[in-house]
């Protein structure tokens, strides 16, 4: 039962998304709970970790590097380059940068495995770029737009320290500490973390309502191409590269799939909620692109008998 409503996540998001639209004052008020909201969530990809998901970096060193390396470059470079492409405001430019050097969102492990990809490989790759994120995200985005708007470089890395990597080495630890002990709950944990990422949506919309009626087309399509984009590029470069079929279809979805939550509650905090905008739409898209694109991939191998 709860696998069924966590499978149902982009429903979840869309009708939670259009409450906070009709009934903005029921979901504004808690602009200050996005970040501790975040750290749940994070703390719930932690517990379904342990050290040994880590190990893939040691046994397969060069696809870990191509997938991270493709990760950090093309989506930063897409939102930059759409941003300019669409003349997208210079505060919903920040939010598409941020969201592009966000690491790999948590959900592209599901995804993965639906689409037949190499799970172990998405698995760790997620947990390499989020550790990264503490010096690439904050670097990427002064990079990018440091010249348009001010970044807190230092105090950004401080935040994503406190709202990513600790709650998700808390995570872990426990996980290894206390495995047996908290086996029967394991399940419930991508439930909360579901439940809490479409209340972090519903916030952004309803802080965005006047901006969603003047700019929301707009932000749409600028979400529906850099996800399709980095999806596109992230499987042909992969295969260009050698990669096998697997593994080029695990690495498109890491790269097209971010960690839109990080970027929402890091652009409240650092830029606007209009610049939240791009990570709330993105969280709901991505999460309907990519099962689609997981169905046709397994769909297609059924066909060819793979």
């Amino acid at each position: 039962m709860i696998k069924k409503l966590t499978s149902l996540f982009p429903l979840w998001a869309i009708l939670f998304s259009i409450i906070a639209f009709a009934y903005p004052s029921t979901f504004s008020p808690y602009k200050d709970a996005i970040t501790p909201l975040l750290g749940v969530v994070m703390f719930g990809m932690g517990i379904t970790l342990t050290a040994s998901d880590f190990l893939l970096v040691l046994k397969r060193p060069g696809v870990i590097v191509i997938g991270t390396a493709l990760q950090y470059i093309l989506m930063p470079l897409i939102a930059f380059i759409l941003s300019y492409a669409l003349n997208l405001p210079v505060e919903i430019m920040a939010g598409m940068v941020l969201l592009g050097a966000c690491p790999g969102g948590t959900a592209s492990n599901v995804i993965c495995y639906l689409a037949k990809g190499d799970v172990a490989l998405s698995i760790t790759l997620t947990s390499v770029s989020t550790i990264m994120a503490f010096i690439l995200t904050p670097a990427l985005t002064w990079f990018y737009i440091g010249q348009a708007v001010p970044v807190e470089v230092s105090s950004m890395m401080l935040s994503i320290m406190k709202i990513v990597l600790v709650p998700v080495a808390l995570g872990i630890i426990m996980n290894t500490l206390f495995d047996k002990h908290i086996e029967r709950f394991r399940h419930a944990f991508p439930a909360l973390s579901v439940a809490t990422i479409v209340f972090i949506i519903a916030i952004i919309i309803a802080l965005n309502r006047e901006n969603i009626l003047v700019a929301g087309k707009l932000v749409i399509v600028a979400v529906i191409l850099h996800n399709g984009l980095g999806f596109t590029s992230g499987y042909f470069l992969s295969k260009t590269l050698g990669l096998n079929e697997k593994d080029a279809r695990t690495i498109a979805i890491e790269v097209g799939m971010q960690n839109s939550g990080l970027s929402v509650a890091l652009a409240v905090k650092y830029f606007s909620p209009l610049a939240a905008l791009p990570g709330a739409l993105f969280s709901i898209w991505h999460n309907i692109m990519g099962s689609a694109l997981a169905a046709y991939w397994s769909s297609d191998d059924d066909k060819t008998g793979l």
